[in-house]
């Protein structure tokens, strides 16, 4: 698979997973409020809409988006199922991309419990968005989120399926990876459990 950077627009956009029944937590967490009073799912979808060209989302297929506060501007996937994997809500997001995003060079795969991301590490894994490179910022020696696919990916991230997301085909396509250095713990930490959330 080619690595080498093409000529393009810079048309990034953001792709938040939030589809997970969020069973450590013990409630919804999406609804779980922050300290400045929004909802975790609000402040991740937040970053991403400030941050990317436009903005997906995926939820379970009984969600309300009105009820979860997702904005109508925001473009919302609903997967099939009560228990479905991080590979299947995957798999649908790329397929419908790949259909209705034409002119989208990347996306950037979100986690919806990680709010804390830097608008400035996104603004610099945009810089390095390329349609045949994976972008990953890396931080005290991690990596983390979120990941830029590039475009020429999709058509395999579109036939994941499952429990397991894209850790064996980022691992396939580590030639293809362009890793950024950041001073950012944010790409680390999400929330597990309700005292993640504490400041």
């Amino acid at each position: 698979m080619p690595c080498e950077p093409t000529r393009d627009d810079r048309r990034v956009i953001a792709l938040v997973m939030a589809a997970g029944r969020s069973r450590r937590f013990g409630t919804d967490k999406r609804r779980a409020r922050m300290a400045d009073g929004r909802s975790l799912l609000h402040a991740t979808l937040a970053l991403a809409k400030g941050s990317f060209a436009d903005t997906w989302v995926v939820v379970g297929d009984r969600d309300d988006t009105t009820e979860l506060g997702i904005d109508s501007d925001i473009h919302a996937l609903h997967a099939p199922g009560d228990d479905i994997g991080l590979g299947t809500s995957l798999g649908i997001a790329f397929s419908e991309l790949r259909v209705n995003a034409p002119r989208a060079l990347a996306a950037a795969v979100m986690l919806g419990d990680m709010p804390w991301v830097s608008p400035d590490t996104c603004r610099r894994l945009i810089a390095q968005a390329q349609s045949e490179r994976i972008v990953l910022p890396r931080h005290q020696g991690r990596t983390g989120h979120p990941i830029l696919f590039g475009r020429v990916f999709w058509p395999t991230l579109a036939r994941l399926h499952g429990d397991r997301g894209a850790r064996d085909l980022l691992r396939q396509w580590g030639t293809c990876w362009k890793v950024v250095e950041v001073s950012d713990p944010g790409i680390h930490r999400d929330v597990d459990v309700p005292s993640d959330l504490d400041i």
